[in-house]
């Protein structure tokens, strides 16, 4: 079972121009959405704390005009990915697999000075590894998925990137896995140790092959030994997955935020668009036990914005205020404002029976209107998700939006030259 997991990862590639254009696509939107977090609460003190861990200036910053070693610029590039909460994710796996795979790929890509097609089929192969771990997984998230199945693709990827043996990638594999970690505690408190989580699992990947490199060997039975991957983070059977890897992809499932929030909310976010506080009387939102527990929380005046970006009673208050999500809404002031929690207040989540335990859809939004009567909109698919994808025109807005974010917006220019620093 390994040993096709590991000569996907070292092997040659065929990418189907699909594939390659939905990389393309996801790669120049993650890389937009950790240009905007570098204004986020929190990560001026990662970078701080990053510049504490050794000199050297390989790789740029997303967003900033700092440059840094090639670990310490994963951790804070796949910290900015991560914290707006706007980045990419494979909704049945639930894993936020661009984020982890692109921040550390980008560091190994302009510290080796990596060719634009060598980095693209190593984001590839981190990206379709790191889904599988997260679509075989049967059992309901204890571990941070994009952060746990998240290091394995990178580390897998950066080996490739980096040029390793085929003998030395079962090491990588064995140290990846006993570098893995994140729970869902985080997530349930709302926690700025979350988008840190995916952090240590970019960094993680570098580190992982920095030592393999050096000649450090790791555990070989990673993926199903009886403290492996499948026995211990999640339950599950790669095997008939495995066996699928080149043939069957998943990248172009992933799916793009149209907002920087929980994905759970974005089916309720949707369904209020273009709609005011003055249309509404009341929201139900029949949704799958997974939505409610991820974005179901209550709203308390003193939430931290991570906690805020996850609190759908919020989220929809503002979506009826503005029309839009707004990061920079995330502020004390705004939680606690009397007339914004009246809104949200109108937000009612009911619990369906939907027996999957990582399902994001269907969900069912009645709405209750101010002058009488229900609609029901039915969201078989939430928007920004491969069946109800972004216009051309919404996602270049949601891109040039996180630009005017950064504290330095990128210069125009291609996805792939921004991954590597080399032009085509």
């Amino acid at each position: 079972m390994t040993v096709a997991l590991l000569d996907f990862a070292q092997g040659p590639l065929l990418l189907p121009p699909a594939v390659r254009a939905a990389t393309l696509m996801l790669l120049e939107d993650t890389l937009a959405v950790g240009a905007a977090g570098a204004t986020a609460p929190g990560a001026e003190g990662v970078l701080v704390a990053a510049r504490g861990w050794g000199a050297g200036d390989a790789v740029p910053v997303l967003g900033r005009p700092d440059r840094l070693p090639a670990a310490s610029a994963a951790f804070v590039n796949a910290f900015q990915i991560h914290c707006l909460e706007w980045d990419a994710v494979h909704e049945r796996a639930v894993v936020h697999a661009m984020s982890v795979v692109t921040a550390a790929v980008h560091a190994v890509a302009h510290h080796r000075r990596a060719s634009r097609e060598a980095a693209l089929e190593a984001v590839v192969v981190g990206v379709e590894i790191a889904c599988l771990l997260g679509v075989a997984a049967t059992s309901p998230l204890k571990f941070f998925r994009p952060a746990t199945a998240g290091l394995i693709g990178a580390a897998l990827a950066c080996a490739r990137l980096a040029g390793l043996p085929r003998d030395r990638f079962g090491d990588v594999l064995g140290l990846a896995h006993a570098q893995v970690a994140g729970t869902m505690q985080a997530h349930v408190e709302g926690a700025l140790a979350l988008p840190l989580q995916i952090a240590n699992a970019a960094r993680a990947a570098i580190t992982t092959v920095d030592l393999v490199a050096a000649g450090l060997p790791g555990p070989h039975d990673a993926l199903t030994g009886p403290f492996g991957y499948f026995p211990l983070f999640d339950q599950g059977d790669p095997a008939p997955l495995l066996a699928t890897l080149g043939e069957s992809w998943r990248i172009p499932e992933i799916s793009i935020k149209p907002w920087p929030s929980g994905r759970a909310s974005h089916a309720v976010l949707s369904a209020l668009e273009g709609l005011s506080a003055s249309d509404l009387k009341s929201i139900r939102a029949e949704v799958p036990p997974l939505v409610a527990r991820l974005v179901g929380r209550p709203w308390v005046p003193d939430m931290s914005p991570a906690y805020a970006r996850l609190c759908l009673p919020f989220l929809v208050a503002v979506m009826l205020t503005d029309g839009h999500i707004d990061p920079r809404r995330f502020t004390r002031e705004n939680f606690a404002d009397p007339a914004l929690r009246a809104l949200g207040a109108r937000l009612a989540i009911i619990v369906d029976g939907n027996p999957d335990p990582n399902a994001l859809a269907p969900q069912r939004i009645v709405l209750g209107l101010a002058g009488g009567g229900e609609r029901t909109i039915e969201v078989p698919a939430t928007l920004g998700s491969p069946a109800n994808p972004l216009t051309r025109m919404q996602h270049r807005a949601k891109i040039d939006f996180a630009h005017s974010l950064a504290l330095v917006p990128p210069a125009p220019t291609d996805p792939l030259t921004l991954l590597t620093g080399a032009t085509a």
